[in-house]
C-alpha cells in the first residue's frame, strides 16, 4: 500500500495550480477506514469510498511525468474490481469541466454526466468551472 506523504506528493504534483493539496495526515484519515479502499504505487494511486453499495471516487492521482502510460486507466479499473468485489453497484465521482484528459479518462471507461455543480472549483487565476458528476454502474 502506498503511504499517505506518497500520496500527498503525487496528489500535490498531479493538481499543481489547481487549488490546495490534500496533506499527507488527511490520506491518513481517510485510508484509517474501512469504507476507504485505494489502488496505487509511488507514480499514481486512485481512492474510493463505498458506503452500502455506492462509492465514490475521492481523487485519482498520476505524478505528470508518469502521465500517458495507461496508469489511471489501470488504477481506476483496479478500484473498480476491488469495489465490486465488495459488492459496490455503482461508481461516482465529480471532475472539473476543464479538466479534458481527465473528462476522456472517465467518458473511455464508460462514465457519463448525471449531473452538474455550477462554478464549483476555483481557479487561482479567479475564475471559477463547473464541477460535472459522472457515473458508471459496476458489473
Amino acid at each position: 500500500m502506498i503511504a499517505p506523504q506518497d500520496m500527498a506528493r503525487i496528489h500535490a504534483a498531479a493538481f499543481d495550480g489547481q487549488g490546495r493539496a490534500w496533506r499527507a495526515d488527511e490520506f491518513a484519515d481517510l485510508i484509517a477506514t474501512d469504507q476507504v479502499l485505494c489502488a496505487g504505487d509511488m507514480h499514481g494511486f486512485a481512492m474510493a469510498r463505498l458506503i452500502v453499495d455506492e462509492a465514490e471516487l475521492l481523487t485519482l492521482a498520476t505524478h505528470p511525468t508518469h502521465r500517458r502510460q495507461g496508469r489511471a486507466r489501470r488504477l481506476l479499473a483496479t478500484l473498480e474490481a476491488d469495489l465490486l468485489a465488495r459488492s459496490a453497484v455503482r461508481l461516482f465521482l465529480e471532475v472539473a469541466e476543464d479538466n479534458a484528459p481527465a473528462r476522456a479518462l472517465y467518458h473511455a471507461a464508460g462514465y457519463v454526466e448525471t449531473a452538474r455543480r455550477a462554478k464549483y472549483y476555483a481557479r487561482p487565476s479567479g475564475g471559477r468551472v463547473d464541477a460535472l458528476i459522472l457515473s458508471k454502474p459496476l458489473e
